[in-house]
């Protein structure tokens, strides 16, 4: 791949534009707002002025009510050897190609699973899709060298890539990404009208569960319009599960023993079946998860405090597989949750108390 054209110039566009011109691609960019192209030109994502000819690969992305229009002219208009679309809903929009009778011999449907709270090309970064999956969407229809390009486009942004059938990668995105944003959204909502003494012991749980809340309302409407059938299926069997656990828990209430004991048992189940579902999720570089032991540490809010813990823990050979920061309210310190392999954690808490950390029990 030589040239590129990116047309949609916000954090996805623009990050997979950078990748691409810090690897040699000579990127075009396009936007229907010409400012946020030349923030994305001055960012080094390439230049916001128009290909002489025809570009190798066509880049759309737009939000999904927008990619069928935006890709049927570029089909037309015939801009590129190749045409893809970054979009995170696929069915929908191929549909949509097929019914205004556009040649999709060259298009392929993909979706890089990288993403961040913030949008538009100031919070792109070259690095975002590093090791994350890239989803591809090929049908008997797609040509060849159309496969290949989108497969070099994912190496080229360092992704993996997961080839999938285009209405089964839209139920697995309702499943693991559309839904917990509405659930995570729906948690939020409860702190707004709350107490301001509540919202102050807000702890690291709550702060897990809300961290994608902060995204931007707007481009999720985009989203959950292109894929609202799926996403409500999955929201119709938690919202099954969420009636049976109130039904458990005024159980609890009750003065009848028996009673009591039934709803033990139906909170006992839907812990347990979470637990079952955690453990589905794959750990690092998606293999099966680890158990890791947790080492907790006080650590001071001052610069330089998380390399030197860092360094100790390099300095007593331990490997940090996660880590995770809660930081304590109303104080200029926190604790820090070095996980590692249950083996390791006797010779890092020595270690690191030798070299004057307070590690909590």
């Amino acid at each position: 791949m030589r040239t590129a054209l990116v047309i949609g110039t916000g954090l996805i566009g623009t990050s997979a534009a950078l990748a691409l011109a810090g690897r040699g691609v000579q990127v075009h960019l396009v936007d229907h707002d010409p400012a946020q192209a030349r923030t994305a030109a001055a960012r080094g994502a390439g230049t916001d002025q128009a290909p002489e000819g025809r570009v190798d690969l066509a880049v759309v992305a737009v939000p999904p009510a927008h990619v069928a229009d935006t890709l049927a002219e570029a089909i037309r208009g015939g801009i590129a050897r190749a045409y893809l679309d970054v979009a995170s809903v696929k069915g929908g929009p191929r549909r949509e190609l097929e019914a205004m009778g556009c040649d999709l011999t060259g298009y392929l449907g993909t979706h890089p699973m990288a993403g961040r709270e913030r949008s538009g090309p100031m919070a792109a970064t070259a690095d975002l899709f590093e090791g994350r999956p890239w989803v591809l969407t090929p049908t008997r229809e797609t040509d060849t060298e159309v496969l290949n390009l989108a497969l070099e486009l994912v190496a080229l942004c360092g992704a993996v890539p997961v080839v999938m059938d285009a209405d089964a990668h839209d139920r697995a995105v309702a499943l693991v990404s559309h839904t917990p944003q509405l659930v995570s959204s729906l948690v939020a909502a409860r702190l707004q009208d709350a107490d301001e003494t509540a919202v102050r012991l807000c702890g690291q749980g709550i702060r897990d569960v809300t961290r994608i809340a902060a995204s931007d309302p707007r481009m999720w409407i985009d989203i959950l319009s292109a894929n609202p059938g799926p996403v409500a299926d999955v929201l119709a069997g938690i919202a099954a599960d969420l009636d049976e656990t109130v039904t458990a828990l005024r159980a609890l209430e009750s003065s009848d023993e028996d009673t009591r004991l039934g709803g033990a048992a139906g909170i006992e189940d839907v812990l347990r079946r979470g637990n079952t579902g955690r453990s589905r999720v794959p750990g690092k570089h998606g293999a099966a998860p680890a158990a890791y032991e947790t080492v907790t540490v006080l650590i001071g809010d001052q610069p330089g405090e998380l390399a030197r813990i860092f360094a100790d823990a390099g300095r007593a050979g331990v490997n940090i597989e996660d880590v995770r920061i809660e930081h304590a309210t109303g104080q200029q310190a926190g604790l820090i949750q070095l996980m590692v392999e249950p083996a390791a954690v006797t010779g890092l808490t020595a270690a690191l108390r030798d070299r004057g950390w307070a590690v909590r029990q």
